[in-house]
């Protein structure tokens, strides 16, 4: 009976042992797939993209917008060091006089620029719904910020578009049968150019299949080099990148990751090892 008991215990040992593995490999490989997964995908207006949202709808879809994740990827390497004389985020003295202005006013020259500052922190991506979520995650510290978003406005706005894009369906119906035999051969050279830009894209990204233009301006390396902020080298400048370029592309790796000059290290973003090697392989590919 003894004996029976022990080996039902240990039965029951090697399950859950079993049960417990399988869910750390299954949370493992979640947590590599959220790691790998692509920033997006594009998707016009007026086109059935399954899951992915057109960009007219994502800022209808009620979802709140992560100010503190766009900030953290594309402002906060200057708002948190003061490069180029940012004011940063939470100083009250150095906030004093810009708050006066109003919110209207502090949201107008995060989408059109001021100063060293480039338009929408140089990411001309962001959405004036995404600008205004990441400046009231800047500003909260310092001032009151209003309720975000416009509801009426951008619903009217979303209406006009859907109208338009039926306008434009109805009228490509009755084309459709025409144009079938230009898609198909069309299909065919767009295939072998889509090869060529493949091949050439992973060359200038070093291999790693990473999109280093993309990159480029998701961790917020543009609001910088795009304007020589603070003397980094404007990108596509041969002449900034010559003495740079002389040094080799490992040192510029390793200038990246350990900082230089005005640049905190990793550029002040979170970008991965891999990330970063792409968007300095991108910058080095726009003047070679």
């Amino acid at each position: 009976m003894k004996s029976k008991l022990i080996m039902s215990g240990l039965a029951a040992l090697g399950v859950m042992a079993g049960t417990s593995g399988a869910y750390a490999d299954d949370a493992a490989r979640d947590a590599m797939a959220e790691r790998l997964a692509p920033v997006g995908q594009l998707c016009l207006q007026g086109q059935d993209c399954g899951s992915a949202a057109a960009p007219a709808a994502s800022a209808s879809s009620g979802d709140e917008i992560d100010g503190a994740g766009i900030y953290n990827r594309i402002c906060m390497a200057c708002h948190e060091t003061g490069a180029a004389g940012a004011p940063v985020r939470g100083d009250e003295a150095a906030w004093a006089e810009r708050t006066e202005q109003g919110f209207a006013t502090l949201l107008e020259h995060s989408i059109n620029g001021i100063g060293a500052m480039p338009a929408r922190g140089g990411n001309p991506n962001l959405s004036d719904a995404e600008v205004e979520a990441s400046t009231a995650y800047l500003l909260e510290p310092v001032m009151d910020v209003p309720e975000l978003g416009a509801g009426d406005e951008q619903a009217s706005a979303e209406a006009v578009e859907e109208s338009a894009s039926d306008d434009v369906a109805a009228a490509d119906d009755s084309a459709a049968d025409e144009a079938v035999s230009e898609d198909v051969a069309a299909a065919d050279a767009d295939a072998a150019t889509d090869e060529e830009a493949v091949a050439s894209e992973d060359a200038s990204n070093g291999g790693n299949g990473l999109d280093g233009e993309a990159l480029y301006g998701s961790l917020g390396c543009v609001a910088c080099h795009a304007n020589g902020v603070a003397g980094s080298p404007l990108i596509g400048d041969v002449d900034d990148w010559a003495p740079r370029l002389e040094r080799g592309v490992d040192a510029l790796y390793q200038s990246v990751f350990d900082g230089m000059g005005a640049m905190p290290p990793r550029g002040a973003s979170s970008g991965s090892d891999e990330e970063i090697i792409a968007v300095v392989d991108y910058m080095v590919s726009e003047v070679q």
